[in-house]
């Protein structure tokens, strides 16, 4: 067998050639960029490797600061969901004295949702309807009496599944017509990344550092403007609270929006993710419905609004589910079927990611057993949050070169790196984007793995990095000396 398959096949006396290489790979392809798993984090999985097989380096681990993976970086899961999450998946459990009755009713109710009782089954490509309802009920709940339809409610693979179908949903056209998509500057590279397999055109509008990171409506008016010029404006997208700048949008800002979009007839995305992972005292998650349904009937009745959220991020952390959910406003009856028909494509969600968000939309209430540990885990899951967010701040500001802005919320921090002009002129000759050398440097010195500003977009002459606040514990005792080290070095 092993004779036979290191056989070279040959035709003609000529070694075959590959179908498939980079000439005839598709282009989209090569033009995606994920920066969050990008070169940075591939060297540092080469570094990982190297000190597990013995080699030396300046430091003893690899400390990853990239993405928000919150139990890889040591977050404990919520004892109620995965209690839920078990009876589903093993209903034999439910018999068993162990787990607590309203995890039991909640894991009979999901069971019942499925084909055959069984989570090994597909759902709807919708998603199971108990779930999809669950949600509606959460969303009026927490928009405080807004309506909600669960008829517009689709489970999906993680909140990114749901933007890329909205987004395949939008793009069209050719040339001057071809749909353009209003993205902000820093953004999360899902968008550009989706934005370039789709051969869509990026318009990118800039966030206002010099006030933390807050959405300028006359810069919305800006971009549009100047890309109308080349393409038909036809979405924009908002990440609120935001990723990677930890920015909270406020309600007069996200009412400018919805306005802009009115006027503009633009079709809005609205990325809350982070919708429970609010610090600051003076900031308050306005979702985009809430404040469209109180701006009146005629915007809240005519602007379509898709709005996403996840077991990813807020208090669960639940990033391996791939749990998420969108709801979608104001489409054409006929353009509905269509989504659901592209939704059906990839047939359904995963059903545990499904009962995963089911928990998270469906806690346990007061009278319940479950309903004391459950919130005492969330707060402290969310109180630990604040405070590494406050923290990152303040130690990021204590070092000379870096300027980092109030981290409002999310579970990122993107700090302004001032890099010395030499330093600047080398990573020029190498080709290579100066923050982009830093975190190498970085990285190669220190273990530390960040990702360089210039993977999620700023402003030119500009440069940072994205750090996830989870990390703080280990960055906190070397970052600040190992930081002057590298600057004297670059």
């Amino acid at each position: 067998i092993t004779a036979e398959a290191t056989v070279v096949l040959r035709e003609n006396g000529k070694m075959r050639e590959k179908s498939l290489t980079m000439d005839t790979l598709n282009p989209q392809v090569k033009a995606v960029e994920y920066a969050v798993r990008g070169p940075i984090v591939t060297k540092a999985g080469d570094i990982e490797r190297g000190l597990q097989q013995g080699q030396k380096h300046p430091f003893t681990e690899v400390i990853k600061a990239n993405i928000g993976d919150s139990h890889a970086m040591g977050q404990k899961p919520i004892t109620f969901l995965r209690q839920v999450v078990a009876l589903c998946s093993f209903p034999e459990l439910l018999d068993s004295s162990s787990f607590p009755e309203d995890a039991k009713q909640r894991a009979r109710r999901i069971l019942q949702g499925c084909g055959g009782q069984s989570l090994g089954s597909y759902s709807a490509s919708q998603g199971v309807d108990c779930i999809r309802q669950d949600i509606a009920v959460y969303i009026e709940q927490r928009d405080k009496g807004v309506p909600a339809d669960w008829d517009n409610i689709y489970l999906t693979t993680g909140a990114s599944d749901g933007i890329v179908s909205i987004l395949k949903m939008l793009v069209s056209g050719q040339g001057r017509s071809r749909s353009g998509v209003m993205i902000p500057i820093p953004q999360y590279p899902l968008y550009s990344a989706a934005i370039s397999e789709m051969e869509a055109v990026q318009i990118n509008y800039y966030l206002d550092e010099d006030n933390c990171w807050a959405l300028d409506i006359n810069e919305l008016h800006r971009a549009y403007q100047a890309a109308k010029e080349h393409c038909h404006p036809r979405v924009i997208c908002i990440i609120n609270p935001g990723n990677p700048t930890g920015q909270v949008q406020s309600r007069k800002c996200i009412e400018e929006v919805l306005h802009f979009a009115y006027e503009e007839n633009l079709f809005v995305m609205s990325d809350e993710v982070y919708q429970d992972n609010v610090y600051s005292p003076d900031c308050q998650f306005h979702s985009f419905k809430k404040v469209l349904y109180e701006m009146g009937p005629e915007y809240f009745n005519t602007v379509e609004l898709a709005s996403f959220h996840s077991t990813s991020k807020g208090y669960s952390g639940e990033c391996g589910f791939r749990g998420g959910y969108m709801e979608v406003l104001n489409l054409d009856l006929e353009v509905k079927a269509q989504l659901v028909k592209l939704l059906s494509v990839r047939l359904c969600p995963p059903v545990s990611g499904q009962a995963a968000m089911d928990v998270i939309v469906n806690p346990p209430l007061p009278h319940e057993p479950s309903y004391l540990q459950f919130h005492k885990e969330k707060r402290a899951v969310l109180g630990a949050l604040a405070e590494k967010a406050q923290m990152t701040e303040q130690i990021l500001n204590t070092v000379p070169g870096i300027k980092c802005n109030p981290v409002q919320g999310a579970m990122y921090a993107f700090p302004r790196i001032f890099i010395p002009p030499r330093a600047v002129e080398e990573a020029m000759s190498l080709g290579i984007s100066p923050d982009m050398m830093y975190c190498l440097r970085l990285l190669e010195e220190t273990g530390i793995c960040l990702v360089p500003g210039s993977g999620f977009g700023q402003r030119e002459g500009t440069y940072h990095f994205s750090l996830h606040t989870l990390r703080l514990e280990s960055l906190k005792l070397v970052f600040q000396p190992l930081h002057k080290l590298l600057v004297n070095k670059l």
